[in-house]
């Protein structure tokens, strides 16, 4: 038995290529996203691990990204890193050398005023040389370091990438005033801010101190043991002089490096389980292709399975013959995907290469693990799919397998199957739609696993929804293709669990990609509506980084030619009734001016009268209305009651609670500012676009944004989210195409006789071609049509779980990329038809007649 199975994979090697393919495929999905996180993830360790070669031991202060200046934690009682600790630590017996650290964003213009890089990618340190006059860390490949506050340094690719030389005038800017200074010196460096892609501005320490933090105060000291001291007992000794109640984190560099490490790790595992997720589906898509071939083999070698039964051959041999074909075709296709995957591999690390050539790179890495779960995962896929067509062929009797070539179902196994799959849908459809009205994250998992119920129910229901389906589209096949339309929709119903196989695998890269889409255009939607319903301003002038704009910027717009009104919109947390509340400032004299509320009772006015505006959800949550009064604490422990001047409708970007500035003044002596709002004299011009830049300073670190900006900002956020899903899922729809391919070209081997007889009674070469391909149209779309109202369906599910986080969404259906997706399932027929409709046509009339 083991060698006529041999024989039949030899014998049936054409018919086995399209399942083969979707193996092989699938396996070197799962090996490329192996090879390649391992890649990845090693270069990142490798790469960061250089920026702890010289640290023993370091001391960070938590504080000091907080703000709180040096009074303050004085006053609180907590310590900060100064000059004076930075001697007590260099004192310690143990301590060869001592680095005080100064860190911070910086950001760095180009020749044209635009920020280069990206705002999460632009640091700035200072410049710490030892007796030498050298930073060991920032080694000088031109020029010498910065020493005053006119002086700047910057990384090799940096300096290059904007053309600057040494001696040129360096604009540059942290939170506060751009700041113009020389170039004095080009450095290179292992710092994981320059490895990654970013910009890494130096300069002196008191210049760094006085931008980044304040006078006298180090973000980090970082500590080099003498030789012979071992990273333990400096830390022992650091812990000691570290005083009581201190806001640092002492760590030595093996912990750092450690920590490090396994931040790296957590990132690239991530990355992979995304990855195989993908790949996953691709498997899952290729199992209706493995299981769909086998049973059309079974189903040909009836009587050849039905001659092995009758000459001695038991059920069970017959079976595991049928199961060593499938190990024999999974073994092959996945030694094959794992060469394949570790191409793919490289070509993924290629490929980040060009998009950022400054990420870190390495040889491959090919684990044994990788080996080992590539072959597997082939293997047990391609065996378990071929599992239920191996125990068909085992139970079919010999006597009547021989005298019929094709065992039609019986009514019970029908009546069964029809059953599990209503049930499994209608659970799954159940479960979606109560995850829908929670309206909250609580239902993503009943969402979740209806999806999954609902998918694999519509999968066993398919057969029965394809009869009246294919029949609705009657029509329309008879009219564009007469005789051959008339057929294929015939073909189309002959068999319809093959013609459900085969559109499963469409059914769910097409549920998949819609729902994506649906969820993308309904989100895109939500914040357009919200940027245009609720902004009247020409233009937002906001930080890059998101950080606090400084307090001068909204004196400088205020002051700009071609300005009719604007206002600082500050940010606030207020305790309401004994609940923390985001509070949304702005200046109520130019409140009508720059934005719009829908109000349901109550007036805008009320914000001059240092009054209240909420949203209809607070006003709902603590029961409020016009002229109702709520208990304020305010961040400087005073207390008081504010009136309710108005509701409005929720949803837009201004937030739950509205009061004006000058309230928010009072009790936040340096309130947050987060935007300037600006209405122009003459609407949104490209001349007040620069007025304003130009009242900025043309500083870098500040963006002026039209309304039209900020939603393209949002769109190509979720354009790339969606872009990128679409590449994923494109190994799904690939092997979803070889399915149709693989099924016309069995079935056309199938028909040869009745291909034969329609063209000896008229039918030419042409409608033989037009009847395969009107069959494969019509197997594509009906897949795909199922998926289209599937994936809607699953998409309004999750909206509805969205809604919490995201006020005012609703769905929206995009009705052309949908219909484009309908056009292209069409078109993906088309050229799946392609060989098999050639090879039809092909076929000698007399050859085919004789077939048995």
């Amino acid at each position: 038995m083991y060698r006529t199975a041999l024989r039949n994979v030899l014998a049936h090697k054409g018919r086995l290529l399209m399942t083969a393919l979707a193996v092989m495929l699938g396996t070197a999905f799962v090996a490329g996203t192996m090879v390649f996180s391992d890649t990845f993830g090693k270069a990142m360790r490798d790469s960061n691990s250089k920026s702890y070669s010289d640290v023993s031991v370091q001391l960070v202060d938590r504080a000091a990204g907080s703000g709180a200046s040096a009074k303050q934690k004085s006053e609180s009682g907590s310590a900060a890193l100064t000059d004076a600790t930075l001697q007590q630590l260099t004192d310690l017996p143990g301590t060869g050398v001592a680095r005080g650290v100064v860190s911070g964003f910086t950001g760095v213009a180009d020749h044209k005023g635009n920020l280069i890089g990206q705002f999460w990618a632009a640091r700035g340190a200072n410049f710490a040389p030892g007796q030498d006059g050298k930073d060991q860390r920032y080694p000088m490949a031109e020029g010498q370091g910065p020493k005053n506050g006119k002086e700047v340094a910057l990384d090799r690719r940096t300096a290059d990438k904007a053309g600057y030389k040494v001696g040129d005038t360096v604009r540059v800017a942290a939170n506060g005033p751009v700041v113009e200074a020389k170039l004095t010196g080009v450095f290179t460096t292992d710092d994981p801010v320059v490895s990654t892609g970013g910009t890494l501005t130096l300069f002196d320490k008191a210049t760094a101190q006085q931008l980044l933090l304040e006078p006298g105060r180090y973000s980090s000291i970082v500590l080099t043991a003498k030789p012979g001291t071992s990273e333990d007992a400096l830390l022992a000794q650091v812990q000691a002089k570290v005083p009581a109640g201190h806001q640092f984190d002492v760590e030595t560099g093996a912990k750092l490096k450690a920590d490090e490490q396994e931040m790296i790790a957590k990132g690239t595992d991530s990355m992979r389980t995304m990855l195989l997720v993908f790949a996953f589906i691709a498997l899952f898509v290729g199992i209706f292709i493995i299981a769909n071939t086998f049973t059309m083999l079974v189903a040909q070698r009836t009587k050849e399975l039905a001659l092995l039964r009758a000459i001695g051959a038991s059920r069970k041999q017959v079976t595991r013959s049928v199961l060593v074909e499938a190990l024999l075709i999974g073994t092959v296709s996945a030694v094959a995907g794992l060469a394949a995957g570790v191409g793919i591999g490289a070509g993924m690390q290629s490929l980040i290469g060009n998009l950022n050539e400054n990420m870190p790179s390495g040889s491959l890495v090919v684990k044994p693990l990788t080996v080992v779960v590539t072959v597997v995962v082939g293997v047990v896929v391609t065996v378990l799919s071929a599992l239920l067509p191996a125990l068909r062929a085992a139970r079919i009797a010999p006597v009547a397998a021989m005298s019929s070539g094709d065992q039609p179902a019986s009514q019970k196994s029908l009546v069964v199957r029809n059953t599990i799959g209503s049930l499994l849908a209608a659970g799954g459809l159940a479960l979606i739609g109560y995850g829908a009205s929670t309206g909250d994250t609580s239902g993503r998992l009943p969402v979740g696993l209806g999806a999954f119920l609902a998918l694999i129910g519509v999968f066993v229901l398919l057969p029965l929804l394809s009869r009246p389906v294919v029949a609705l589209i009657g029509p329309l096949l008879r009219g564009l293709g007469g005789t051959p339309g008339k057929l294929a929709q015939q073909n189309a119903v002959r068999n319809p669990r093959r013609t459900a196989a085969t559109a499963a695998a469409l059914t769910i890269g097409l549920t998949l990609v819609t729902g994506l889409t649906v969820i993308g255009a309904s989100v895109s939607d939500v914040v357009d509506r919200a940027v245009t319903s609720s902004m009247k301003a020409d233009y937002i002038v906001s930080a890059a980084n998101g950080m606090n704009l400084s307090d001068q910027v909204p004196a400088q717009v205020a002051k700009a030619p071609g300005v009719a009104a604007s206002s600082p919109m500050t940010a606030a947390y207020w305790e309401l009734d004994g609940t923390t509340k985001s509070i949304t400032g702005l200046d109520a004299a130019s409140f009508d001016q720059l934005v719009e509320v829908k109000l349901t009772s109550g007036s805008a006015a009320a914000l001059g009268k240092g009054q209240l505006l909420v949203d209809e959800d607070v006003a709902k949550k603590f029961n409020v209305t016009a002229g109702s009064t709520m208990k304020v604490s305010y961040p400087d422990d005073s207390t008081g009651q504010l009136t309710v001047g108005g509701v409005y409708r929720t949803g837009g970007m201004l937030g739950p609670v509205l009061i004006d500035n000058s309230e928010v003044a009072k009790h936040e002596p340096k309130p947050y500012i987060s935007d300037v709002l600006v209405k122009g004299k003459d609407g949104a011009t490209d001349t007040l676009k620069q007025s304003l830049k130009d009242a900025t300073g043309a500083n870098p670190v500040i963006g002026v944004k039209s309304r039209q900006d900020v939603r393209d900002d949002f769109s190509q956020t979720i354009t790339f989210a969606l872009n990128l899903m679409y590449g994923l899922l494109g190994m799904a729809v690939l092997i979803a195409i070889l399915g149709v391919i693989n099924t016309l070209a069995m079935s056309v081997f199938e028909r040869k006789r009745e291909i034969g007889m329609l063209r000896a009674i008229g039918l030419d070469r042409r409608g033989i071609k037009r009847m395969v391909r009107l069959e494969s149209v019509v197997i594509s779309l009906f897949g795909a049509g199922v998926g289209l109202l599937l994936g809607c369906f699953i998409a309004w599910a999750i909206n509805g779980t969205l809604k919490s986080s995201l006020s005012g969404l609703t769905t929206v259906l995009p009705y052309g990329q949908l219909a484009l997706f309908l056009a292209l399932a069409g078109v993906v027929g088309l050229v799946a038809a392609i060989w098999p409709a050639r090879r039809a046509s092909r076929l000698d009339i007399l050859s085919s007649i004789k077939t048995d």
